[in-house]
């Protein structure tokens, strides 16, 4: 508080208590009524969204949002106030908002919002715009009217997508559910949210990150690795202009794969290499397509051929999506090599019991080493040989 003289003894814990009720962060003063004013009007909005009541929508603002979102089937919509700043008839607000999707979200989703409100004399407050807050993603709903489509095990919402192209994506994760649990196993939720934002920029403003990062990856799943069961569920996010571009098998692997990684997330964490986690989604991915070493690892069968064999499994780093496209489908093929090796030589069981294994951990250092040890009886450098020994086989 720069220019003010400084209180001394208990003053100064009086005076900032004082501040700390009265201010917002890098605001300026509001009263607690107004503070609680603000909650009130977005309270009587949540309750107008769940209630799907247009008319009290509007009674407290703007009803841009209340028109594109309605459509999605929520269970809850609450709002939190976090701080106010209120100048004459204009006020910002800081907010969480808490929303669960029927049926698929066994816990809130909480996001950061940022609303500007205004207020005509000593009329009621209005919201005027609700948007993400800084250095947040946005949510479907700020990018257009969200359409739904339902499936046997899916829900598929997409902005400025037809119909027909979303029951497209239903149908999709509708095969790879089944395939993933026959699979994996039935210990989860059995059903996928798939989002289809317009284009790969809307993709990124979903996940909060540059387009580039995503450019050529057909969907990304969110969600914690490790969560416990009452989760939010995973989202699946489609990149549409990367999608499109895939032949039918193509879109059917990358909605399986997608779905594992839902299916698997509770058991995956910080000890589980990305080698073995994207390996995996892509063994499942592939699981009964017919398709050979040859045609799904192609950048590794030249890299062979060029005699520049990769020395040991992939790292994390190598996984990275703004770094060199070859280098990353390498890194999935090298993973999906690495898990069909063994369920060739081990078995399907031994290699869920190996991905079970090493989620047991709760960090790196040791988890692959141990469950090599005791699910699959070798070491880390006699695996890794033996991959190198199959990809020739497989590949040269």
């Amino acid at each position: 508080m720069a220019g003010r003289r400084r209180a001394s003894g208990s003053s100064v814990v009086v005076l900032c208590l004082l501040l700390v009720s009265l201010v917002a962060c890098g605001g300026g003063p509001v009263t607690d009524s107004t503070r609680a004013e603000v909650q009130r009007v977005l309270d009587r909005r949540a309750t107008a969204v769940l209630a799907h009541d247009e008319g009290a929508f509007r009674a407290t603002g703007t009803a841009t949002e209340y028109a594109r979102l309605r459509a999605v089937p929520f269970a809850d919509w609450s709002y939190r106030v976090t701080a106010v700043h209120a100048d004459g008839g204009t006020a910002t607000a800081d907010a969480e908002l808490r929303y669960r999707v029927r049926g698929y979200d066994t816990a809130p989703v909480t996001v950061g919002r940022a609303l500007r409100l205004t207020r005509a004399g000593d009329g009621p407050w209005r919201v005027a715009s609700d948007r993400p807050a800084r250095k947040t993603g946005a949510q479907l709903w700020d990018q257009g009217t969200v359409a739904v489509v339902r499936g046997e095990h899916s829900i598929v919402m997409g902005v400025g997508q037809s119909t027909e192209r979303l029951r497209s994506f239903a149908d999709l994760a509708d095969r790879a559910v089944p395939a993933v649990s026959q699979a994996w196993g039935t210990d989860w939720a059995r059903h996928i949210v798939v989002l289809v934002p317009n284009s790969l920029d809307g993709m990124a403003r979903l996940l909060g990150s540059p387009a580039s990062s995503y450019r050529g990856i057909a969907a990304v799943t969110t969600g914690e690795t490790g969560a416990p069961a009452r989760a939010p569920a995973d989202r699946v996010i489609v990149n549409p202009d990367a999608y499109s571009m895939l032949g039918p098998l193509g879109k059917q692997v990358v909605l399986t794969h997608e779905a594992t990684h839902v299916a698997t997330r509770a058991r995956t964490n910080a000890a589980t290499p990305l080698w073995l986690s994207e390996g995996y989604a892509d063994w499942i991915g592939y699981l009964g397509s017919g398709r050979t070493p040859a045609q799904a690892a192609p950048e590794l069968g030249r890299a062979l051929a060029a005699g520049d064999p990769p020395t040991a499994l992939p790292t994390d780093r190598d996984f990275g999506f703004s770094g060199d496209a070859t280098r990353l489908a390498q890194a999935y093929e090298g993973g999906w090599m690495a898990c069909r090796m063994i369920a060739d030589h081990w078995g399907e069981v031994r290699l869920r019991e190996f991905y079970l294994a090493v989620g047991t951990h709760k960090e790196r250092t040791g988890a692959v080493e141990g469950a090599l040890k005791d699910v699959l009886g070798t070491t880390l450098a006699d695996f890794t040989a033996r991959w190198r020994t199959y990809l020739k086989a497989q590949l040269g």
